[in-house]
């Protein structure tokens, strides 16, 4: 992840560049809505970023939050970020894929985390209640395969195949491994056991 915040930089000086040219593919960021950008972040994002206004704890990917802090207390306008950030999705660099999403929902993610990302202080609500499939949407379902949660992503296992017992579901949450995050001290013990118990009724039906 350290290696990873200077490649993003370069790139996004490389955005910087090309959008100032009016050289960007697409065209350039316009208005998006920031509530929907919020949504799609979690779904499509959020396990592979760090960015606190969206509760994430990705590690494959940048973390956002450090990557545009310095810049924003340089003085940098949002437009410029919404620009980098809509460049991004729509050239990434791997291992991100292409066109995660397109079209405005590409202008509502790049709205949301050029408002957010790097923020001092910014932080997400943190998730409500202890119902299973709700927080697996919430934390889970973007790196995940898991038919019953609409979930399709492919940086974990997919957990259909996996079908994975409860207590292994229980303790993979709480301990994280490899790109996943621990969520011990993020989800509470209600919320893991909820969840855990989601995965596991639900896997391959």
């Amino acid at each position: 992840m350290r290696r990873a915040q200077p490649l993003f930089g370069a790139l996004a000086l490389a955005v910087l560049v090309l959008s100032g040219a009016g050289c960007g593919t697409g065209g350039k960021a316009t208005a998006g809505d920031q509530q929907n950008g919020a949504k799609l972040f979690t779904s499509k994002c959020a396990g592979c970023h760090v960015m606190a206004a969206a509760g994430s704890h990705g590690t494959t990917g940048p973390n956002l939050d450090d990557a545009f802090a310095a810049d924003r207390k340089q003085g940098f306008k949002q437009s410029t970020f919404q620009n980098v950030v809509l460049d991004q999705i729509r050239q990434p660099s791997p291992p991100m894929p292409k066109n995660l999403v397109t079209g405005q929902d590409a202008q509502d993610v790049a709205a949301f985390v050029a408002a957010k990302a790097g923020v001092p202080g910014a932080a997400a609500t943190p998730p409500a209640g202890n119902d299973g499939k709700s927080i697996f949407s919430a934390n889970c379902a973007s790196c995940h395969t898991l038919k019953a949660a609409g979930a399709s992503g492919t940086i974990g296992p997919n957990l259909d195949d996996l079908k994975p017992p409860e207590p292994i579901v229980k303790h993979q949450v709480e301990v994280g491994g490899g790109v996943m995050p621990a969520f011990k001290g993020t989800l509470t013990p209600e919320q893991i056991a909820a969840v855990a118990k989601y995965v596991a009724t639900s896997a391959g039906k």
